[in-house]
């Protein structure tokens, strides 16, 4: 597997992973629910499984790297950069040349460089998913990119799709509404609340996105550049 800017990086291909006990209890705690005190049973996993997960996605003699196709042939990637002493996940837009990479943004304890909008979000997650390699399923795509979605108003859709996306991950139904309620949380900024669940939203409501790629129009691809790993890209939220 070749991606720009980590040539000489051990990457494994990381979509098996997604079905694993465990991992969206390690992919999301960090970046979307740590402050929450979330537990492995919110995502329907136990401890043991999310420890277990945790040794494969932070192999440092392993990167796990999870491919998104989406429009006009680009793709949009998540590695786990496992370097020692350096850990994160980098977000990356990668050109179909396979030459160029555009880095979009890294986790590293916090989250650093663009963030996307709900309906950026979706667009990127609905886009096309039916390929040979890469991950095809919406639920899997929509979780993965999660973490991107930061410090925007959210629509009233939102609540509905993040738990049928949970429930298809396999989060128990029960459970996925308290989950979903939580992620949102950290997504938007402030408290959520789903007025399905009885209580006014709090925050704001986004409309419509805007009609254009998100590709050319909020990762910059007439601007590409790799960047290494070690330094990621830095940049304020978008």
């Amino acid at each position: 597997m070749l991606i720009e800017g980590y040539d000489d990086e051990p990457l494994v291909a990381g979509e098996p992973l997604v079905a694993r006990p465990g991992f969206w209890a390690n992919h999301l705690w960090g970046p979307c629910c740590r402050e929450a005190g979330a537990e492995p049973e919110w995502f329907g996993d136990d401890g043991a499984d999310v420890d277990a997960m945790s040794e494969v996605l932070m192999d440092p003699g392993r990167w796990p790297v999870f491919r998104l196709p989406i429009e006009g042939g680009y793709e949009a990637v998540v590695i786990y950069r496992n370097l020692v002493g350096d850990y994160g996940v980098d977000y990356l837009l990668v050109h179909p040349d396979r030459r160029t990479t555009r880095h979009i943004a890294s986790w590293c304890g916090e989250l650093e460089g663009d963030t996307l909008t709900w309906h950026e979000l979706v667009r990127v997650v609905d886009g096309p998913g039916s390929v040979a390699e890469g991950v095809p399923d919406p639920a899997a795509r929509l979780l993965l990119l999660l973490p991107l979605l930061a410090g925007h108003p959210l629509p009233d859709e939102a609540p509905a799709r993040l738990r049928s996306a949970l429930i298809a991950a396999g989060v128990p139904r029960d459970i996925a509404p308290v989950t979903a309620e939580h992620l949102l949380e950290h997504a938007a900024g402030s408290v959520w609340h789903d007025p399905a669940w009885g209580s006014p939203l709090s925050g704001g409501s986004g409309g419509p996105g805007p009609a254009e790629s998100v590709v050319p129009a909020r990762l910059g691809t007439g601007r590409r550049e790799a960047v290494h790993p070690s330094t990621p890209f830095r940049e304020g939220p978008g």
